[in-house]
């Protein structure tokens, strides 16, 4: 577990004085020459309009962020750099570049793939990030709280906090508008990005044991890991009563009793989802359809996820069931997943010769 890598300091020596590195300061100067530079050099290929509306929003989104969020995460040491937000954007990183590569042998350009992308991240980070503060709400909005606390608290993605299951219809609303403005063959479009999306879910679960959430019930497997104190995992056991909980008055001294020994879930979903991702490749020049891709992931992703949240201990069962709120949703999936593989053998596209990416 690593939560907080190291802090960026909000302000930048100069001279005798100082100028502010977020907010309207350095960060979001070099932000609008970056922006410039690419609208120049898309524009060059496609024209201003189309320049403006591939890399408008997310380079916006971008400028919002470092001149509004990241001066409200500053907490007097500077922004703190979390290990789970870093895997984020690792994660985004690693499946656009898989996505402009089988992009090319699918027909996409990147300048496509990376518009794609961009509004996608964007999306599900929102959608997830929504999802796990209406599901635990009353962590950030509890009585008696400042409502402005409550509202930093949920903006601050990089401490972790997002629901695989939120970003899917957010992501999936972003892919559909973006086909749709493009003229795009939308299902030809979700076999390109399905393994990256997986590429990107296997580094975000590493990111996940980096933060210590998503956590497994105790085992006694050799690969069983402990968390130290005031983790998820630890404060999980304290409040159960299978750890005793520290008395105020315990002397310094004493050693701290980190958690008993758990499974490492996050770990377990980082491999299945860079097997799926893996397993869609090696399909992908074996699909017959477009479309069979993206249905071949909507399948076996739900079925491993219901597998996998036997182990978590994390989610309590929901609306009177023995099951999670994410198996419920998985069990959702695998319906719509039928559906979908029913309207491909009937209305589908079939498939031109494709690269094994």
């Amino acid at each position: 577990m690593l939560t907080t890598l190291f802090h960026i300091p909000s302000q930048i020596t100069w001279g005798t004085g100082s100028l502010p590195l977020f907010g309207f300061g350095i960060l979001l100067a070099v932000i609008g020459a970056v922006a410039v530079v690419l609208l120049a050099t898309t524009a060059a290929r496609q024209g201003w309009r189309a320049a403006v509306s591939l890399l408008g929003g997310p380079l916006l989104v971008a400028a919002a962020v470092v001149a509004f969020v990241l001066p409200a995460l500053d907490d007097g040491k500077g922004v703190p750099i979390r290990g789970y937000g870093v895997m984020l954007l690792l994660a985004a990183a690693a499946g656009i570049w898989l996505s402009v590569a089988r992009g090319r042998r699918m027909g996409f350009d990147a300048d496509t793939i990376l518009a794609l992308g961009m509004e996608i991240f964007v999306a599900g980070i929102i959608g997830a990030r929504l999802f796990y503060v209406i599901e635990y709400h009353e962590t950030f909005f509890p009585p008696g709280r400042p409502l402005r606390d409550g509202l930093l608290d949920a903006i601050n993605i990089p401490a972790g906090g997002l629901v695989v299951f939120g970003s899917l219809p957010a992501a999936g609303l972003a892919a559909w508008w973006f086909a749709k403005r493009r003229k795009l063959p939308l299902l030809r479009l979700a076999d390109c990005i399905a393994p990256g999306m997986l590429v990107g879910l296997a580094l975000g679960r590493i990111g996940c044991f980096l933060n210590g959430c998503c956590y497994g019930g105790p085992c006694d497997l050799p690969w069983a890991v402990q968390f130290p104190p005031e983790s998820p995992p630890w404060v999980d056991q304290v409040q159960r009563g299978l750890l005793p909980s520290p008395a105020a008055d315990q002397p310094a001294s004493q050693p701290e009793v980190w958690s008993l020994p758990v499974h490492p879930a996050q770990l377990y979903a980082a491999i299945d989802a860079a097997l799926l991702a893996w397993l869609a490749v090696v399909f992908t020049p074996l699909a017959r359809r477009q479309g069979e891709v993206f249905a071949l992931v909507l399948t076996l992703h739900p079925l491993s996820r219901i597998l996998l949240e036997q182990i978590r201990v994390d989610e309590p069962p929901a609306l009177g069931t023995p099951l999670s709120i994410s198996q419920l949703i998985s069990v959702g999936l695998l319906l719509l997943a039928t559906a979908l593989w029913w309207w491909i053998a009937r209305h589908g596209r079939l498939c031109s010769a494709e690269a094994s990416l």
